[in-house]
């Protein structure tokens, strides 16, 4: 199969076993996505909802052959498949795997944006992006990954220990 399409996926967790979820998802990923690079394992504090645990976070550069929905469907079918509950908005979970760039496309449907919409406000994902992608710009504000993480707060983010 032919991989024709540069992807950006960050995933997260923060129930369970959280190294062994980021594993686990890498590599459930296989065949329809071929992992390129990954970012080291940083941990990071709750975004949008405070009192829940410590996130780990990382972030894979990736071909597919897949279109944007019918991968966004795929990953949202995996993380399923991996013991993601059902929760609120930025609630705990067990994985969170999110498409933050699908080559220089730019789509605004009801299904799915990209770039990811609110990327440029996380410094959990822009962190370990910058350090597999230091040159990526964002095709709709056009700046540099860089530049974006200027404007975040990047405290409690470091690399995980284990």
């Amino acid at each position: 199969m032919i991989m024709e399409h540069i992807i950006y996926l960050a995933l997260g967790s923060n129930m369970g076993n959280r190294p062994a979820n980021l594993k686990a998802a890498i590599d459930i990923l296989t065949p329809q996505i071929a992992v390129k690079k990954k970012s080291a394992v940083y941990e990071t504090p709750p975004w949008g909802f405070a009192d829940q645990p410590v996130f780990l976070n990382q972030v894979l550069k990736a071909e597919t052959y897949l279109q944007p929905e019918p991968l966004l469907h795929h990953l949202k079918r995996l993380e399923v498949v991996l013991g993601r509950v059902p929760s609120f908005d930025n609630g705990p979970r067990s994985i969170d795997i999110d498409i933050l760039f699908f080559d220089d496309l730019i789509t605004d449907s009801p299904v799915l944006k990209l770039p990811h919409p609110r990327l440029h406000e996380r410094a959990f994902v822009l962190v370990p992006l910058i350090e597999i992608a230091p040159d990526l710009r964002h095709p709709v504000l056009n700046k540099s990954m860089n530049d974006l993480l200027g404007a975040c707060d990047t405290s409690g983010i470091e690399k995980y220990r284990g």
